[in-house]
């Protein structure tokens, strides 16, 4: 369930990669309501990408029925999706970035007053455990404390809002004069320029090791700082029981860098 992207797709029969080979397949033939897109799809993702071609079919999802939802079907997948838990992608972000300009299967629950609320809700559990919750028409209170901040978009495309500051200590480390971000639950880490995120790894004591990730001692986690990311004027702490990640070979911490301008807040946040 992914708020980084718009198109929902399953790996199919008709594909051979390593990635549908070790993942469960969709079987048109076993479907009597499968229809045939009538064009071939292909989604770009930060680590690599799917082909397929477009099927129109009855979706299911969380007890919730959606009728001629359009999605993709695989004929070749990127080989990082051979190590992926689940099978395919349902994207929740905006029409507007949809491969094929397929309307998503969230509008589509909207379309067919299917939801209690235009509105879904993402709850993810600590430390992999199973737990985490997608909430389609509303949210779980008893999943939460506090109150809801509302936060308003700058685009909608991806889920993107605009973040005035990174700091540490009141310090300013990374986003100097407010830069823009997105809330994706389909990246992991959190995710900047590569010369912001240098400057918070180094604040936070991390070095970097040969391959490039930003490492630190498992033993220090308690005695390291908070990050604290303001969004639209609302300041959010990120404590590093949550942006450092253990390792059976030792501890990282969950920034990432990039050559893109355009910030992700991914899972750590």
């Amino acid at each position: 369930f992914d708020t980084g992207s718009s198109n929902l797709w399953v790996p199919s029969v008709y594909c051979s990669s390593q990635a549908c080979n070790n993942h469960r397949k969709y079987i048109p033939q076993q479907s009597s309501t499968f229809r045939w897109g009538t064009e071939a799809i292909s989604i770009q993702y930060g680590t690599g990408s799917m082909t397929g071609h477009l099927a129109v079919d009855t979706v299911e999802v969380g007890g919730i029925t959606v009728a001629n939802q359009v999605f993709g079907i695989s004929q070749t997948e990127a080989p990082f999706m051979s190590h992926m838990v689940a099978d395919g992608i349902l994207g929740l972000a905006f029409q507007s970035i949809a491969s094929d300009n397929v309307v998503p299967v969230f509008d589509m629950m909207v379309e067919q007053n299917l939801v209690a609320q235009q509105m879904f809700s993402v709850y993810l559990s600590r430390g992999g455990q199973e737990g985490s919750v997608v909430v389609f028409g509303g949210v779980d209170e008893s999943l939460m404390s506090g109150q809801i901040t509302w936060i308003p978009l700058t685009s909608a495309t991806y889920w993107q809002i605009k973040m005035d500051s990174v700091t540490i200590n009141g310090n300013p480390v990374a986003c100097n004069g407010g830069c823009q971000a997105i809330i994706d639950t389909g990246t992991s880490l959190i995710v900047g320029p590569s010369s912001d995120i240098s400057n918070m790894n180094s604040w936070v004591g991390a070095s970097t090791n040969q391959y490039g990730d930003a490492t630190v001692n498992c033993q220090n986690i308690g005695s390291m700082p908070e990050v604290v990311f303001t969004l639209s004027g609302h300041s959010f702490t990120v404590p590093a029981s949550a942006y450092v990640s253990q390792y059976s070979y030792g501890c990282q911490t969950g920034f990432g860098g990039s050559n893109e301008q355009l910030w992700i807040l991914g899972d750590v946040f």
